[in-house]
């Protein structure tokens, strides 16, 4: 009777049943580390990766919502999954002779310097802010759907990736597009209407399942919008007082 390598139990399946444990191991060499575990690993990930993003794109509130509750085989971490979109993000913006703030109004231009700088430096304490802000006021405008804040979280940690997801092609064309009016007509297309509608489309369909009426889904996920929005411009004002006080 074979014993598991890991814990001792007694082994009579291909995995043990107390810590998971593959009852079959083998020595390592270079043969079994290219054949098993670079190869397997490589085709894993990027597997979990595809269908992650095609679940994302094709069928978001649903698949999210099978991913809170515990259907996740297939599906890759949602931390995981951020940071590797945000690294791919920030790579393209290395390459682009532009800055947001140098196809932004004048009269935003200091603040959107500001942000980007601060996200460019600090990107996973942005997170940190923007994702619990998105995820209070979804927690707030879909509290029948008696979600916890952690799982509201996961759903908006997911939403984030979709929508850096949604400003790579805007930032590919920042590397060939010189025209500064045409980059920012692309930035408001990327950012602003196919986010929006992206984040309705997603919080639809997730809250379907919870006792929602069709027009109170759509009406409840443009008011997660509104909410996010006027709160930041709260924060904004506060800020540019502050800000504006200092410099006296």
């Amino acid at each position: 009777m074979n014993h598991c390598l890991n814990c001792t139990e007694t082994l009579s399946a291909p995995y043990c049943p107390y810590c998971g444990q593959k009852a079959s191991t083998h020595r390592y060499s270079v043969k079994h580390f290219i054949e098993h575990d670079l190869i397997h690993g490589i085709l894993h990930i990027d597997k979990g990766i595809l269908f992650t993003i095609k679940e994302l794109f094709t069928r978001p509130g649903h698949s999210i919502r099978d991913y809170i509750q515990g259907k996740r085989v297939g599906y890759f971490n949602f931390i995981t999954l951020m940071v590797i979109i945000l690294g791919a993000t920030h790579f393209i913006s290395a390459l682009s002779p532009f800055k947001l703030a140098d196809i932004v109004p004048e009269n935003t231009k200091v603040a959107i310097s500001v942000m980007e700088e601060f996200s460019t430096k600090y990107p996973k304490v942005l997170f940190l802010i923007t994702i619990p802000v998105s995820s209070l006021f979804s927690f707030l405008w879909f509290r029948k759907a008696r979600l916890n804040a952690t799982e509201h979280l996961v759903i908006n940690a997911y939403k984030a990736s979709a929508e850096m997801i949604l400003s790579i092609p805007f930032l590919i064309c920042t590397i060939f597009i010189r025209d500064t009016q045409i980059l920012y007509i692309l930035y408001n297309i990327s950012s602003g209407v196919l986010g929006s509608l992206y984040t309705i489309w997603l919080y639809s369909q997730l809250f379907s399942a919870y006792g929602y009426k069709p027009y109170q889904l759509i009406l409840r996920s443009v008011m997660v919008l509104v909410s996010i929005g006027v709160f930041y411009a709260f924060v904004g004002i506060v800020v540019g007082i502050i800000i504006g006080l200092l410099a006296r």
